[in-house]
């Protein structure tokens, strides 16, 4: 048999056996996750053995011998589990550290599945931030986030082509309940902001112009008291 022959088998057999062990599981920050073999459990086993790998280093998170449950490993003590029919473990009160490659032994043989668990912050709730333009009649809604990020109007529907953009451009259309939302989403978590109407999307404009007019004739005023009062001091001395 050929050498390339050879090297092509072992891809595919790579390949395959690599998409068949291997695992996503992600898990929400202080939420809980489980997960364990997908094939039942031998109907004789002497222990089982749950192990983290991270950055090189390979720990026990939990293990099972004798009738004993132990957790080795101090970020795993207190919030782990195991259920000794399943092979199933369960971690409570996620944190970042927790992410990694799991393997599981069985009798202490290991097994090939493997789960990568990762670990993930949920989105905060969402504030959309109002901008005015030289139009009084166009407004900017931005919503300032590095992930994924969705327009929605009062319809109900999504802004297409807007999915990642955290600005939008608004057009007053004369409907004073319509309404825009952002909402964040990550593989985790969602998260919607408060509703923006129309009916107060440009009564900020209105009020920002009201504050301008009143800067505007406030200066006016004092301007005109600067002309016309030095005068009426020089009659009075005059006098």
């Amino acid at each position: 048999m050929s050498l390339q022959l050879l090297t092509l088998i072992s891809a595919i057999v790579f390949f395959t056996t690599g998409a068949v062990s291997g695992t996503e599981v992600v898990g929400a920050l202080g939420d809980e996750v489980s997960f364990g073999p997908d094939q039942p459990l031998p109907p004789s086993f002497s222990s089982i053995t749950w192990k983290h790998i991270k950055g090189g280093d390979t720990v026990k998170a939990i293990e099972w011998e004798d009738g004993e449950t132990q957790t080795p490993n101090p970020i795993f003590n207190g919030i782990t589990t195991l259920n000794t029919k399943t092979g199933k473990i369960t971690i409570k009160k996620l944190k970042i550290e927790h992410s990694g490659v799991y393997t599981i032994d069985i009798s202490g043989k290991e097994q090939e599945q493997r789960f990568t668990l990762t670990v993930m912050e949920p989105v905060p709730k969402p504030v959309i931030k109002i901008e005015p333009s030289d139009n009084p009649d166009v407004m900017y809604l931005i919503c300032e986030y590095s992930d994924k990020i969705i327009w929605r109007n009062s319809a109900g529907e999504t802004l297409t082509g807007l999915v990642y953009e955290n600005t939008i451009t608004v057009e007053k259309n004369g409907n004073p309940e319509e309404f825009y939302t952002c909402t964040l989403q990550n593989t985790v978590s969602e998260e919607t902001s408060e509703r923006v109407y129309e009916r107060d999307l440009f009564k900020v404009l209105n009020r920002e112009f009201v504050i301008w007019i009143s800067i505007v004739l406030i200066c006016l005023v004092f301007i005109l008291l600067f002309l016309f009062i030095p005068p009426l001091y020089g009659s009075s001395a005059a006098r």
